[in-house]
């Protein structure tokens, strides 16, 4: 159902049973799947193409005009997955012409007042909880979720089923499994909670619990850390996955913990 106060414009593409409340705004060039609800005063601009089934909020607005100064007004878009919500007042930039796009996949949270900046590639199933601030061209794997109230940096990198604990500043990548927390941001153990919820078993868990001492425990270099892991360990998706998230990447993975527990 759609409200008569709400504005729609009349180029804007929106499948059967979506629901759009009152003092809604939906411009030109945007694609609302089935079973949508968009709540009041949400704002859906130019270029969001929107799954089914997803909820966004009042207040929400996605795919804004990117805050890049080198954004020159380039055709850009944004994807919102299915089954994704989208809660008050978060906000979603859409890309450059660096990437044309800025990809929310399926199932996702996004909690109020997040702000998910241009050209950022967030997987499935992912948690971005209230207040993080998000800047451009961070990429976030399946299953990854970020505290409350942090803040990460443009370029940044978040390994599938990574925890970020809440009031975080990810300045570095954040390896897959991991857990990460504390100022400086730093290794925290990994996520095992997580990801036994999601299936994985207990040799699973123990080999990627092994795979992380070599790199933070064993006072290895990375590069060190890698080659012994794969000639030492037997060949799994998760090993493959680990390695070459930390071997790919640009500006270095987090820290880990000191031999006294401390700080280094």
């Amino acid at each position: 159902m759609i409200q008569p106060l709400a504005y729609i414009h009349s180029e804007a593409k929106i499948a059967q049973n979506v629901v759009i409340e009152p003092f809604a705004i939906i411009h030109k060039d945007v694609e609302i799947g089935e079973g949508t609800w968009i709540g009041s005063h949400a704002v859906i601009n130019e270029g969001a193409r929107i799954g089914r089934n997803c909820k966004i909020y009042p207040g929400a607005v996605i795919s804004a005009t990117p805050q890049d100064l080198k954004f020159n007004n380039e055709y850009t878009r944004t994807f919102i997955g299915d089954n994704t919500t989208i809660r008050e007042y978060a906000t979603i930039s859409r890309g450059t012409e660096e990437h044309w796009k800025t990809q929310i996949g399926a199932n996702c949270l996004i909690m109020a007042y997040a702000h998910v900046a241009h050209d950022c590639r967030i997987g499935n199933h992912c948690i971005i909880t209230n207040n993080v601030q998000m800047a451009g061209h961070v990429h976030m794997g399946d299953w990854a979720i970020i505290g409350g109230s942090s803040s990460v940096l443009q370029f940044s990198r978040i390994g599938s089923h990574a925890f970020i604990s809440g009031g975080s500043l990810v300045r570095k990548d954040v390896p897959p499994y991991s857990k990460a927390a504390r100022e400086p941001l730093t290794y925290a153990g990994i996520n095992s909670v997580g990801i036994r919820r999601r299936g994985y078993s207990n040799e699973q868990i123990n080999q990627i619990q092994e795979i992380y001492r070599y790199i933070y425990l064993r006072g290895l270099n990375n590069a060190d850390a890698l080659a012994q892991i794969e000639l030492e360990l037997p060949a799994s998706d998760e090993r493959d996955e680990i390695v070459n998230f930390i071997r790919s990447s640009e500006r270095g993975i987090m820290r880990g913990p000191s031999a006294n527990g401390e700080r280094e």
